[in-house]
């Protein structure tokens, strides 16, 4: 049978100062600072089933999406403890001025929720950033103020259809598919 442990209060407020300041430092843009806070940064982004990994990786995901939401942005709905994370539950806020992949920009401004779950090893050093969204929620925000009655509109609309059926073919990193069942003998 195994056991473990919880962290005690020192390891819980030194995890959550860390992924505070990890989204400070991500809001403005700090990509050095945010950066700082892992040993080696490494993003998995379920929606997509895309990884992000290493700092050159990390570095262009982060250029990318500021490229498409450069105004981008977060409100805190919750913070919680686990005994290997801390999850934060979020409003992640934007507007499009900029291409979102193949998707061009709509100038629509989104409020999507979500959860983001940082997680640690055993030396304490944060190995993960795991986040969990609807993109259909976005997807949703992003066209759907396009007016259907106006030709350029209609034209970003056009494009953004062919945008994300371009998109749809990419494979989902094998990575966050061989996944193992847990141990729940606890």
């Amino acid at each position: 049978m195994s056991t473990f442990t919880f962290p005690s209060e020192e390891v819980l407020r030194a995890r959550q100062k860390l992924v505070l300041d990890h989204f400070t430092d991500e809001v403005r843009q700090d990509w050095d600072q945010t950066l700082s806070t892992f040993p080696h940064p490494h993003y998995e982004l379920i929606a997509s089933m895309t990884v992000h990994d290493g700092d050159g990786e990390v570095r262009g995901y982060y250029h990318d999406t500021r490229v498409a939401f450069p105004d981008q942005d977060h409100e805190i709905i919750a913070l919680r403890h686990s005994h290997d994370a801390v999850i934060v539950e979020f409003w992640l806020l934007g507007t499009h001025l900029g291409y979102l992949g193949k998707i061009p920009p709509t100038k629509a401004r989104h409020r999507t929720r979500m959860t983001a779950y940082f997680l640690f090893d055993e030396n304490e050093n944060l190995v993960t950033e795991r986040i969990y969204f609807d993109q259909l929620t976005v997807l949703k925000q992003l066209i759907g103020g396009l007016d259907k009655k106006n030709p350029r509109d209609l034209l970003t609309l056009g494009r953004a259809v062919i945008g994300l059926l371009a998109m749809s073919g990419e494979q989902p990193d094998p990575r966050l598919l061989d996944t193992t069942p847990p141990d729940l003998s606890v």
